[in-house]
Order: structure tokens, then sequence, then C-alpha cells
């Protein structure tokens, strides 16, 4: 298998980059610097069949292109929206991700998101820390998350296990999907705008495309209200940014968790100072066991392209 060269995009797990470096041909994107790598991908572009990539570095058409001998992408990430794939079965190249692996920690963090809004717990935390409650006494009343009506845009896997985990504090569930889904205990809205209008907290964790582009716009966002707060640990471009912002700044929306943003490693500024709140660097799969299965599909797929066996997650 060493005669399989793996282009790496950018550092994203020692692990699955030790492994790469010992059982394939391991080719570093980032040791020629920027201005220098059009010339490094052609002096390479012989040596690549694959490339690894994630959710913010993938396989665009111009890279596709500037390697003639591509034969996979394997994305170490559920999310493929940085991967041509248009290009991809023009070109006859195979396209896998990370599915299911990193499910039940991206919907953990969709839960503590809604969670640490709702009680404000990083704020009470510095409020510790600063003095403030020998200072000043007790800390504001928040708002509890149990009993509250939870609705889910997209029901897919992370959807519907960040369904189970809100059932098992008292919350009524309602989504949109593409088409309705076989529980008849939650209850479907074929309008975003209705779903919005109708809960407590909307949670983000669709996969994003063509349609799901910004579907969170300011009509959602006025739709769940002053009262209610919108969790995002599916991608930053689902939702229309600068809406968002000004609905935070002016008080139209009450609050928000966000794991992702739509210019990533950017999140705006205009939030830093918002109590209502709570930013965290898209780490929704971010733990160690995951980490270590997702590179260890990385790995499988690309061992099983080596030896002409079947994929383990193929997306295409």
């Amino acid at each position: 298998m060493e005669s399989l060269g793996v282009l790496l995009l950018h550092p994203m797990n020692a692990y699955l980059e030790k492994e790469l470096d010992r059982r394939f041909r391991l080719i570093r994107l980032w040791d020629s610097p920027p201005e220098r790598r059009d010339d490094f991908l052609r002096a390479n572009a012989g040596a690549i069949r694959a490339v690894v990539g994630n959710a913010n570095y993938g396989a665009d058409a111009a890279l596709i292109d500037a390697l003639p001998a591509l034969e996979i992408v394997a994305s170490f990430s559920v999310g493929i929206d940085r991967v041509d794939l248009a290009k991809c079965r023009e070109r006859g190249i195979r396209v896998t991700n990370t599915p299911d692996v990193l499910t039940d920690d991206v919907a953990d963090l969709a839960v503590g998101l809604a969670i640490a809004v709702m009680r404000r717990i990083p704020q009470a935390d510095r409020y510790v820390r600063a003095g403030k409650w020998k200072a000043k006494g007790d800390y504001t009343l928040t708002t509890r998350f149990s009993g509250k009506r939870v609705a889910i845009l997209g029901l897919g896997r992370i959807g519907l296990a960040v369904a189970k985990r809100a059932e098992a504090f008292d919350c009524s569930i309602s989504y949109h999907s593409r088409s309705e889904k076989p529980f008849p205990n939650y209850t479907f809205y074929a309008s975003v705008v209705d779903l919005a209008a109708n809960c407590d907290v909307l949670i983000v964790a669709c996969s994003l495309n063509a349609e799901t582009y910004h579907i969170v716009n300011r009509e959602v966002i006025d739709a769940l209200g002053p009262e209610g707060v919108l969790i995002n640990i599916g991608r930053g471009a689902h939702v229309d940014e600068p809406e968002l912002v000004s609905a935070l700044l002016e008080k139209r929306l009450g609050g928000a968790g966000l794991d992702v943003y739509e210019h990533e490693p950017f999140a705006p500024e205009q939030l830093f100072g918002l109590d209502n709140v709570v930013l965290v660097p898209h780490v929704g799969s971010d733990t160690e066991e995951t980490c270590r299965a997702m590179a260890d599909l990385v790995l499988g797929n690309l061992e099983a392209h080596a030896l002409n066996k079947p994929l383990v997650t193929p997306v295409i």
C-alpha cells in the first residue's frame, strides 16, 4: 500500500497523520508555502492517488483537475459539502466520509449548548471567577431546559440522537425534514417557519446543500422570537449569520449556542459581549474516542481502495 500516494490537505489529527505516514506514501500539502502550492501539486500530481480532507478542507474542482491520477477522496468528517461531488462522479473518483461514529458526541454537544445557553453556565462560571458572587450576591435567575418544546431541523442520524436525548428531559419533539419520518410521537412540520414558530429551542442538524443554505433566515429567526433559542451544530452556512447577529443584538432572538460559523475560523465579534450566546470552536466531534474512530474509518477506506475491496463508508 506504500504505492498509494496520499495528499493530506491540513493537519487535523496526530494519530491519523502518523498512520497515513506509516501505511502509505504521505504528502503534506502544507510542506509547500501557499504561493508555491500550484508548483508543489504539479511536482507531485503523478503520485497523488488519494486526498484526505475534512469539513473545512475539501477537494474542489480546481484541486481535482490538478490531480490527474486521483482515485479517491476520503473525508475526516461526515459533511462533504467542500467536496465537488459532481466533478468526482465525472472523473470516477470515489468519495468516503465518517458517518455514525460521531453521532453521539455531536448530539451530546447540541443538548449541552442548549442547557448552557438557557442556564447561562459559562456566564455563571465567569461570575464566580470574577469574585462577583461574594461582592454582589446571587447570580440572576435563568430558564430551564427540561420540558421545553424542542424542534430539530433535519431528523437524520444526529437529529434523531438529539431527539432521544431531549426526550429524556421531558421535552416535546417536532422536526422538519425532506419527508415525514415514522416517529408518531414527533410532530412533523413541512415549513421551517412553522417549525420555528412552535418551539422554544430550534436545533439545526441537517446536511448542507443548495436547499439548506441559509435555511435559517430572518423569517425563521423572527418566528423563533425573543424567547426562542437557536442551536447550530450543523454547518455555519445553514444560518444567515448577519441576520442572526442582528436579531441577537436587537433582542429579536432570545439566545444562541453555536458550534459552527459561516466563515470559520472567524466567529462574529459582535457576539463576544453578549450574555445570551455560547460560542464553541467547531468541536462537535472533538473527543479522543470519536476522532480515533473517525481516523480508523479514513484509514480503512484507503486500505480497502488500495486492495480493491469494498469501501467501508462510501458516498460515491
